[in-house]
């Protein structure tokens, strides 16, 4: 079994040795796994457990103070699965994975997606929050009422793209917002937010040399709409496989969508290149087509890729 993970793009985090080490600990349990399927399985459970990255326990926080998890999953021959939206679900992967086995569907979301979930045996009802995020979120002083009051107050916090060094990585990408009519009070704000730590989601790719296997997991975006969805739970957006190779991607969720960033990179391998060729050519283009920051793992029958073009991504590589 060959797998490579990554644990986000985005700003150089914080604590990088012990999430390196994470990451090494969940390629090595992926790489133990007898089918492609499990070691992404297995691989990405270990990091939606680690609070270091945002993808299960200590996922980012929506507009209405709710961690909502999501997650896709896609084998070589075309057969995928996702969930999206989910509350109190630590293992988004997982659910996922169900999906892919036990329906006839793609996408299963918000409230069903949890009942779904509970009946495949996927554990619900976890406190996702962490002591940071808690306190993280209790300080931002978050609107009651309509999507548009949430609308007014996010617009300062999850506005600017990932490439713009004051944003805070792990925060997704919008058109510039006209800032001219904001209070010095809120650019505090938003100031105060960009110099939090924050990362992104979490992705693994693996093959037995037969069948590839992708699978991508998040946390979603701090400071969100209520029941936004990014590119994570979106067939070639986030997550793609073909017998060409599979990829996992990660960072300005929107962009991702838009572009179908990891359906892009297939493609480059299905026309011939090799997985870090095919990475890097991807990178570039998404970079000159949004002008926002991403990264990408990738594998074919012969190797790995990674490329980023934000400030760092953690991966990691197994071989068994």
């Amino acid at each position: 079994m060959r797998i490579i993970l990554h644990g986000g793009a985005g700003g150089i985090p914080g604590e990088p040795e012990p999430r390196q080490a994470v990451l090494d600990d969940a390629a090595d349990a992926g790489a133990s796994e007898s089918d492609p399927l499990s070691a992404v399985e297995t691989a990405v459970r270990v990091l939606e457990s680690d609070h270091r990255f945002n993808a299960g326990v200590g996922g980012a926080v929506q507009s209405d103070g709710v961690v909502r998890t999501d997650a896709g999953v896609m084998l070589s021959d075309r057969r995928a699965g996702a969930a999206s939206g989910m509350e109190g679900v630590e293992h988004a992967v997982s659910v996922a994975r169900a999906v892919l086995e036990d329906t006839p569907h793609v996408l299963l979301t918000g409230e069903p997606a949890v009942e779904f979930a509970a009946d495949a045996g996927v554990e619900t009802g976890v406190d996702l929050f962490t002591d940071e995020t808690r306190e993280r979120w209790e300080n931002a002083d978050a609107p009651d009422g309509s999507p548009s009051e949430h609308l007014a107050w996010l617009a300062d916090r999850f506005g600017g793209s990932t490439s713009d060094p004051t944003a805070e990585a792990g925060d997704g990408y919008l058109p510039a917002h006209d800032s001219s009519d904001e209070t010095s009070a809120s650019s505090d704000r938003s100031a105060r937010d960009a110099r939090l730590p924050g990362h992104d989601t979490v992705g693994a790719v693996a093959t037995d040399g037969e069948t590839f296997a992708s699978a991508t997991s998040t946390g979603g975006r701090w400071f969100a709409l209520a029941g936004r969805v990014g590119d994570v739970p979106q067939i070639g957006s986030g997550f793609y496989a073909s017998p060409a190779g599979g990829a996992s991607t990660t960072g300005a969720g929107e962009d991702i969508a838009r572009v179908t960033l990891a359906r892009r990179a297939v493609g480059h391998l299905e026309r011939g290149c090799d997985a870090q060729t095919a990475a890097d050519l991807a990178i570039e283009e998404f970079g000159e087509l949004t002008g926002s920051s991403a990264g990408i793992i990738l594998l074919d029958d012969e190797g790995f890729g990674s490329a980023y073009n934000s400030d760092g991504m953690q991966t990691s590589t197994a071989s068994k």
